[in-house]
């Protein structure tokens, strides 16, 4: 069951969801195909819920939106990218334990 505190941001979505969002983002960059993609996505639930309000938790699928993953220069997946008043805060890559996640937005968030 997909988690409503998850968005799915597309090209056409991204600037408001994302770029003018009055909380932080953090952008998961994923594709259907990828076994490590799918390995996070239940920290990710978890973090949604536990972090409501003080960060935004987004997806956006590379395969359906390329020009997005090119803009933000993605060459693997998944990536992470903290949005923070319109820009790139910050930036992680790989299936990271939970704990690795909260200290990012912790580390961002102050």
């Amino acid at each position: 069951m997909a988690n409503p505190e998850i968005i799915t941001v597309s090209e056409a979505s991204f600037a408001k969801d994302v770029l003018q969002s009055d909380v932080p983002v953090l952008v998961d960059f994923w594709a259907p195909w990828c076994g490590p993609c799918k390995m996070v996505a239940p920290v990710l639930d978890e973090l949604a819920g536990e972090m409501a309000g003080k960060v935004r938790i987004a997806k956006v699928n590379v395969d359906e939106n390329q020009s997005l993953a090119m803009q933000f220069r993605i060459s693997s997946i998944p990536s992470f990218v903290l949005f923070k008043n319109g820009q790139v805060a910050d930036r992680m890559l790989g299936a990271l334990p939970k704990s690795q996640f909260q200290t990012f937005i912790e580390r961002n968030l102050a």
